[in-house]
């Protein structure tokens, strides 16, 4: 009866018009006085896997850096699950992806153990989050529901504690107003952050952390591994379907590379993997955390794909490689023996426009990063670098239409002088010094003629240890579920599940009165 007492007395506080507040609340840091009357004590959650949903024209990419930092937290990786799917809804349509996210909820629930997952949505993924959670049923497989830069001026789901997370530049505008995502239970703005930087900033993941788990996380830095070498895995997808739907299949080889000019060291990789449809996975790949890799996808009839990065200090299960087939987005670059291209992928907006703010990216000590092709509200995360037109001309003032035209995305006619030998005997060395000067990341690659390859350089979206927190164990705050009013909002939402005693009342509550009582009730409780 504990529990029909704690509905009927709700119930009977919200068809009263009754408010919590004035001298007969309790204070702001606490719950109001008669839930303790009416309720035990809320436990704090236990770890509960993540589900991640990307935006348009993203991956897996724009989670990796959140889900070493959850590791770095102590979760384990098989609760940390990035969802992709044709963002361009062109060889799936939204009920199937709708269909296929349900599923995966479903797998991570049954492998993990756990009733509910996390769901955190980016962008157009707020669009297909909030779709699921409007579907009978779905809410009850979900804990909490994390809104990020996307789907402005909705509701948030019925029963199911909601983060919205904004931007100052986000594009979800109304007459210039951010409105929020309405009903939820905590809408935050970062005003210094962009589209992609809300998703993998350490900002954003410390907001989460505490949202999810009522504490502060030990660190919001991706903390190196103790052992020398980690795990990598990932999967090859085409660009922007998310699955591996070339009609030909594909050999992944993995080089270790000098870190000077990305000459590979060895005669033979260091690893091989067959990628095959639908899915495109390989790995795991044992990396020395110190060093430096090339990726090279081969495939019949296709230019040689490679792909660099930066060191893998921590094990990276959400590494997908993003290529073209024919008729794709490369095939808009212009090729030729004598220039290399490039394309240079950061999962936080490059800023051009923005004076002692901006990122420099120095190409062969060229900066590409001008106001032209980078201004903040182009939000690009991808610059497309080569010859236009193949004329050996460099044009820095006008950006290359076919890619500054495109979500996220800006072209550069920059001439970069190939190499006649195989393998290159030449190098192309990046820096880039990320704005407010926070870090320098430098990364040489080999200058490939583009007539027969495609390179791909990624730069990490976060300097290493460099202006984030980092908290020792003893130095953690523990919110004590019994002062915490999210925890007690989070326990008066979950206290009708699973009680078929009480499912006439409880639809009763949601379906007649459910606006009202968040209205009235749930503001007094956060």
């Amino acid at each position: 009866m504990r529990k029909a007492e704690a509905l009927v007395f709700i119930l009977l506080i919200v068809l009263a018009g009754v408010t919590v507040g004035g001298a007969a609340a309790s204070k702001a840091s606490e719950p109001p006085y008669w839930i303790a009357l009416y309720l035990p004590t809320p436990s704090p959650p236990s770890m509960m896997p993540i589900v991640f949903v990307h935006g348009g024209a993203g991956s897996a990419q724009q989670f990796m850096s959140q889900a070493m930092r959850f590791t770095s937290n102590g979760y384990p990786p098989e609760y940390l699950v990035a969802f992709e799917y044709d963002s361009s809804f062109t060889v799936e349509n939204l009920s199937t992806v709708l269909a296929r996210l349900d599923a995966t909820i479903d797998q991570v629930r049954a492998a993990t153990g756990s009733n509910k997952v996390i769901l955190i949505g980016h962008s157009l993924g707020t669009y297909v989050s909030l779709n699921y959670l409007s579907a009978p049923g779905h809410c009850e497989k979900v804990a909490y529901y994390i809104n990020i830069d996307g789907s402005s001026g909705r509701s948030a789901p019925a029963l199911v504690p909601t983060l919205a997370i904004w931007t100052n530049l986000s594009s979800w505008r109304s007459g210039g107003l951010l409105l929020g995502l309405v009903g939820a239970t905590k809408n935050i703005w970062f005003y210094d952050q962009t589209h992609t930087d809300a998703c993998t900033s350490a900002e954003t993941f410390a907001e989460i952390f505490r949202f999810i788990n009522w504490k502060d996380p030990a660190t919001t830095n991706i903390v190196p591994e103790t052992s020398d070498y980690v795990n990598v895995s990932g999967r090859v997808v085409i660009f922007p379907y998310n699955t591996y739907n070339d009609n030909v299949s594909g050999t992944l080889e993995i080089w270790e590379v000098n870190s000077s000019n990305g000459h590979r060291l060895r005669d033979s990789p260091d690893a091989t993997f067959s990628i095959t449809g639908p899915n495109g996975k390989w790995g795991p790949f044992q990396a020395n955390r110190s060093a430096y890799y090339e990726f090279v996808l081969l495939r019949e009839d296709r230019v040689a794909h490679h792909f660099y990065f930066e060191p893998f200090t921590r094990s990276n299960y959400w590494l997908t490689l993003l290529t073209s087939a024919p008729g794709g987005i490369a095939d808009q670059v212009n090729r030729s023996d004598s220039h290399t291209s490039l394309l240079i992928i950061r999962n936080k907006e490059f800023w051009g426009d923005q004076g002692s703010m901006n990122d420099v990216l120095k190409i062969n000590g060229t900066n590409v990063i001008t106001p032209m092709h980078c201004p903040v509200t182009k939000l690009v995360c991808g610059i497309w670098v080569y010859d236009k037109d193949s004329d050996g001309q460099s044009d820095l003032n006008t950006p290359i239409q076919q890619f500054h035209s495109l979500l996220f995305q800006t072209g550069v006619d920059l001439y970069i002088e190939a190499s006649t030998t195989d393998p290159p005997d030449g190098v192309i060395t990046l820096e880039l010094v990320s704005r407010g000067g926070k870090g320098t990341h430098v990364i040489n690659v080999p200058n490939w003629p583009s007539s027969n390859h495609s390179i791909t350089v990624h730069f990490n979206d976060y300097e290493p240890n460099v202006g984030s927190s980092q908290c020792s164990a003893e130095s953690i705050k523990e919110d004590n579920a019994s002062s915490n009013p999210a925890a007690w909002y989070y326990y008066l939402v979950t206290l009708f599940s699973n009680n078929a005693a009480l499912l006439q009342l409880e639809n009763y509550i949601v379906n007649v009165i459910h606006q009202e009582a968040r209205q009235r009730i749930a503001p007094k409780l956060m």
